[in-house]
């Protein structure tokens, strides 16, 4: 599995966000994407996860589409709140086409078996973010592609989830995570963006 990104551009209405961005990733390595706020990062993830069309250039991963192979977990949790947090992950494991872990096992990676018939909006803020990462797992998928991942998060969660980013990257996986902060990843690459309109 390779992802190839070879001179993507995006606009923001009649303004370039950003251009010239080319990167390649093969199985087991991650990039975070750093810089300041309005520079361009979630506006890559999101051109990454197939949502946004680039301005120019273009993305492709060897072995199939982008959207089949990938997870994209942005600033948002993307829960319904109503609804239970077994029904959620139930929802996005339909969505996915399933194949991964049951709802349980994917809350208990996350350190959380207990809350699975809790409505999610009785979840705190660091809860409501680890059910959201529960969601990686309900659907195996090579790539992961996150966006400010950790908001929301304690000191202990974020290492949970550093060992879970390791854990996906040692056996093949691919990473990228747009992040203000470090996500205590050894040798991962990085794409720093410059100060908007410079």
């Amino acid at each position: 599995m390779q992802l190839i990104a070879e001179n993507l551009a995006a606009d923001r209405g009649d303004t370039r966000i950003f251009e010239g961005v080319s990167f390649s990733l093969r199985a087991g390595e991650g990039m975070t994407i750093t810089g300041p706020n309005g520079a361009g990062k979630s506006t890559l993830m999101r051109v990454l996860a197939g949502f946004l069309p680039p301005s120019a250039g273009s993305v492709k991963i060897s072995g199939g589409h982008l959207a089949e192979h990938s997870h994209y977990l942005g600033p948002n949790n993307g829960m319904k709140p109503n609804l239970s947090v077994k029904e959620n992950l139930r929802f996005w494991q339909d969505y996915y086409g399933g194949g991964g872990r049951t709802p349980l096992e994917a809350l208990e990676e996350v350190g959380l078996g207990h809350v699975l018939d809790v409505p999610f909006s009785d979840l705190s803020t660091g809860q409501k973010r680890r059910v959201a990462i529960a969601r990686l797992f309900v659907s195996p998928r090579y790539i992961w592609l996150l966006d400010e991942p950790t908001t929301g998060l304690d000191n202990s969660s974020e290492h949970m989830f550093t060992r879970l980013i390791v854990r996906h990257l040692r056996t093949g996986g691919l990473v990228i995570a747009a992040t203000h902060l470090s996500l205590g990843v050894d040798a991962m690459k990085n794409l720093r963006f410059a100060e908007p309109n410079k």
